[in-house]
């Protein structure tokens, strides 16, 4: 069950606002974790015993890794290390060699916000929870539990035991929701399109045009997609009176491939910066140990991704371009530029999400270099790419103005307004239509 299924929209999601509505304020966690149970089996019940025995695990592991007296501190570095290494040791086996028997739901995501918890907790950062109910609606919360967005204890620990079910935050959180709703079925969907025709069509024997065009329509479909579902996630939660982060913060808008992985993901990027490049060193200790810690940091985030080798090479990318990045930085004239770093970005970008795409390596150099313009065939007319321009230019023009902060200050300019209000009605019943009339097509992020 996803949040743009027929059958989250319509039969989920109303049964268990309306259950969850009339429970009394100090039962709602109970409602929250079986509605959540409930939701992730009807996803993949084969893992829902692995997700509880981890939850169990974690809860009992997470009681006796407190900070008490120096005497015990070694034992307490044991048995963190023992913590952290049993979490990843079951997400690496599941990335690398339990592939076969298929990645079980929002496991990268729920892994990271437990080991979060337990390195939180051994610093003395947030205290550890006693109670497991609480414990347990944390972790499995269904709204950010798939694809996240990943968030620590102590940022939402308080919600967990004083929050308002409010009729006003009902209103909001469905506005939230309903646009997250329209950036998935009615952007990220179609625009993708374009990108899946050209994966049929096969990358021998499109022209050089044409590549970037569907490379810029999967760049489209990924952000639409994931800040769609990150969108519908912090509606769902505000719906039941829970504040959870923000994931995206425009990030077609950045200068540099650095400011864009600072807003985009940005949770995840945080959880990299808190848990292993501040504890490496950060920039503190040089410039040579500066580069080689953010090569751990976009290894790492490689692998969180997936094992293949086409996502090394999309962080070795991303990598190498923070190090020139930072390098050109300290020439005075590059902070002068204003419309040049946006162009160098809205190059590197495209590129960069070929690797993440193309898990065939030897197809992913095909299309690189039709890109780059390495291979012969560029003269042989552009007519596959009018023909694209034809049918989606006006859907990538669209997707490029919502990339803007045009849309984003209009609405909350007018959200509150009648005619908005209408609208949103009207854009979600469109979004059931399209639905019922083409099917639900899963988030793209599901499968990390």
């Amino acid at each position: 069950m996803i949040f743009s299924s027929i059958e989250f929209l319509l039969w989920f999601l109303p049964i268990f606002l309306i259950v969850y509505g009339i429970t009394p304020r100090k039962y709602r966690n109970l409602t929250l974790l079986v509605g959540s149970i409930v939701f992730y089996a009807r996803g993949d019940v084969r893992y829902l015993p692995l997700l509880m025995i981890s939850i169990l695990c974690n809860y009992f592991l997470g009681l006796h890794l407190a900070k008490r007296s120096p005497k015990t501190l070694w034992r307490k570095k044991l048995l963190l290390i023992l913590t952290l290494g049993a979490n990843l040791a079951v997400l690496l086996w599941f990335k690398d060699w339990g592939g076969s028997a298929g990645l079980p739901l929002g496991i990268s995501f729920y892994t990271f916000q437990i080991l979060s918890y337990q390195i939180d907790v051994y610093r003395g950062e947030v205290s550890r929870e006693y109670s497991f109910l609480k414990f347990a609606t944390y972790v499995i919360m269904f709204p950010k539990l798939i694809s996240g967005p990943i968030t620590r204890y102590g940022d939402i620990s308080d919600s967990l035991t004083e929050r308002t079910f409010t009729v006003r935050g009902l209103e909001d959180g469905m506005k939230l929701f309903i646009l997250g709703l329209a950036a998935k079925v009615l952007l990220a969907d179609r625009v993708g399109i374009l990108w899946h025709e050209v994966q049929v069509t096969g990358f021998e024997s499109i022209s050089t045009p044409l590549a970037w065009l569907a490379a810029i329509a999967y760049s489209m479909e990924i952000y639409f997609d994931f800040w769609g579902y990150s969108l519908m996630a912090m509606g769902l939660g505000r719906m039941m009176g829970i504040e959870l982060p923000a994931n995206f913060r425009r990030p077609y808008m950045a200068r540099s491939v650095r400011d864009f992985y600072r807003r985009w993901h940005m949770t995840l990027g945080q959880w990299f910066c808190r848990y292993v490049y501040i504890p490496l060193g950060g920039s503190r200790q040089g410039e040579l140990r500066t580069i080689f810690n953010l090569l751990v940091v976009w290894m790492l985030t490689a692998f969180w991704h997936g094992a293949g080798w086409n996502f090394f090479c999309w962080g070795g990318l991303l990598w190498i371009c923070i190090v020139l990045e930072r390098q050109l930085g300290r020439l005075k004239f590059v902070h002068k530029m204003k419309v040049l770093p946006h162009i160098y970005l809205w190059l590197v970008i495209p590129m960069s999400w070929m690797c993440f795409a193309i898990t065939d390596l030897s197809q992913l150099q095909v299309y690189l270099d039709k890109m780059l313009w390495l291979v012969p065939g560029f003269s042989g007319g552009y007519e596959d790419a009018w023909k694209a321009l034809s049918t989606y230019g006006g859907l990538l023009l669209v997707s490029g103005l919502a990339c803007t902060p045009v849309i984003d200050k209009l609405y909350h300019k007018w959200q509150d307004k009648l005619p908005v209000k209408v609208l949103l009605a009207g854009l979600f019943w469109y979004c059931i239509w399209r639905l019922l009339l083409e099917g639900n097509n899963p988030f793209m992020y599901f499968s990390f």
